[in-house]
């Protein structure tokens, strides 16, 4: 469970009912049955990649907040994105709790941003927030195995001979860019063992 005193932090707010159902709200989505992956690991995760990144952010806070609300819609099946609908999650909550409107325009903005991790050169917010969210890539082999076992426990109704080539070919893409990390930080400490767990998670699903 993530102490609520981090949702508080990001929010940069006291404890009272509205931020509390706020953050039990949060947790609750997080905790889905069907989520495999995008859970409260994940979000924890991701949290710590920020604050270990917060420096290069230009909005540490922002930031966070983006961490909180990034996969708070998650559905396998819906008419618009589960990154839109978390971003209009954010939009409608964060004014409630006395987020000023331009911090929540960027929180909603950064959590967009996430469907594709596409942001013009230069964006420290969107930076931070996609090394954090990718920091997976680097884990040890024994946890990236766990984080790809994951992974393919959300596409359980997908067969293996669907799943496995598409899957092979996401990351085969992602190899294909010129560094997987935009900050400089995470690329110095990241790029090459997430390289290495990707290349051998490809292997295996095309043997």
């Amino acid at each position: 469970m993530i102490h609520i005193s981090r949702w508080l932090a990001a929010l940069d707010a006291p404890e009272d009912a509205a931020n509390n159902a706020a953050y039990r709200d949060l947790v609750a989505r997080y905790t889905e049955p069907h989520r495999r992956y995008h859970d409260l690991r994940h979000l924890t995760e991701v949290l710590d990649g920020v604050d270990d990144l917060a420096d290069e952010a230009a909005d540490a806070d922002a930031v966070r907040l983006a961490a909180w609300f990034h996969d708070a819609v998650y559905a396998a099946v819906a008419e618009i994105s589960n990154e839109e609908a978390s971003a209009r999650l954010a939009e409608r909550i964060l004014p409630e709790l006395g987020v000023s409107p331009s911090r929540a325009a960027e929180v909603a903005r950064l959590v967009r941003l996430t469907e594709k991790h596409a942001a013009a050169e230069g964006d420290r917010n969107a930076s931070v927030l996609f090394d954090a969210d990718l920091a997976i890539l680097a884990a040890s082999p024994a946890r990236y195995e766990e984080y790809a076992r994951a992974v393919r426990a959300e596409y359980a109704a997908v067969p293996d001979d669907v799943f496995r080539p598409a899957r092979a070919d996401i990351l085969s893409a992602l190899l294909d860019s010129p560094t997987l990390y935009r900050t400089a930080s995470a690329r110095a400490r990241f790029e090459e063992p997430a390289r290495a767990n990707m290349t051998a998670e490809i292997a295996a699903l095309r043997s």
